[in-house]
């Protein structure tokens, strides 16, 4: 019992760790093996990626989502942003022309708004590039995820599933950094001017679907180091080498 204090305790537990490689072999599997290997990359919320002006709030959110759909490789999708709250009971019919993913993909000229798959934004997220740029990412990736086969446990953990679809998509960085939940809970008058999106896996279990996909795309700890927040600095590179030490796991992610 005593010599059980010097052991190393395991980052996550083996259940979770098992679990995240799953979905990550449900999606290399479903949407495009080579698209995540040789055209993903890991996004980084900074100007350099998310460039541009914009004079209003819907404009902003417009030039940000742009981008996600682009790093996404699903810029061909026709979407119309939305704040009316009533879309989220809507279920769209939305026509994909090609491929599901497509990093060349250009969007319909001639769509009808109906036929237009709504995304749904909170303005006052805007000044919180981090969060909406998650909460964009993350709603694709329901969608994206719902085209594909049944993913694993999807009865009860559909949610936390498209998030870890979302860092596969390349957006690890912004949902490991806004990962920790905040609920504002505010009278009318005091409302903050930004919000911070509702995270369905822990800030600790985003993480190490991030270090799964540093390592499998070779992306040095350094790269991802200094855009994440340095709470999470230390668990990621002790992430990282833990991932790097299973290689039959990653060996059975690179030949499917």
């Amino acid at each position: 019992m005593f010599f059980d204090l010097f052991k190393s305790r395991p980052l996550l537990d083996e259940e979770s760790v098992q679990w995240l490689f799953e979905i990550y072999r449900w999606a290399l599997t479903n949407f495009d093996k080579k698209i995540f290997f040789d055209q993903t990359i890991l996004v980084v919320p900074s100007n350099q990626y998310f460039p541009g002006e914009a004079h209003t709030q819907h404009e902003m959110a417009q030039l940000i989502f742009d981008k996600v759909r682009e790093y996404a490789a699903v810029k061909h999708w026709p979407c119309r942003l939305t704040t009316d709250q009533s879309c989220a009971t809507q279920t769209p019919r939305v026509v994909i022309s090609g491929a599901l993913r497509d990093v060349n993909g250009i969007e319909p000229e001639f769509v009808l708004e109906e036929d237009r798959l709504p995304v749904l934004y909170d303005p006052r997220q805007v000044g919180n590039p981090e969060a909406i740029i998650a909460a964009f990412a993350h709603t694709l990736a329901h969608h994206l995820g719902s085209m594909g086969q049944t993913p694993p446990g999807i009865e009860e953990n559909w949610p936390q599933i498209t998030e870890v679809l979302a860092v596969f998509m390349g957006f690890g960085l912004m949902f490991s950094n806004s990962a920790f939940v905040y609920r504002n809970v505010t009278c009318g008058s005091c409302q903050p001017t930004t919000v911070n999106r509702s995270a369905y896996l822990s800030q600790y279990d985003i993480t190490y679907a991030l270090a799964i996909f540093c390592v499998l795309k070779e992306i040095k700890v350094a790269e991802a180091l200094k855009n994440l927040k340095k709470s999470l600095r230390p668990f990621f590179k002790k992430a990282y080498k833990d991932v790097r030490k299973r290689g039959e796991d990653l060996q059975k992610l690179r030949d499917l």
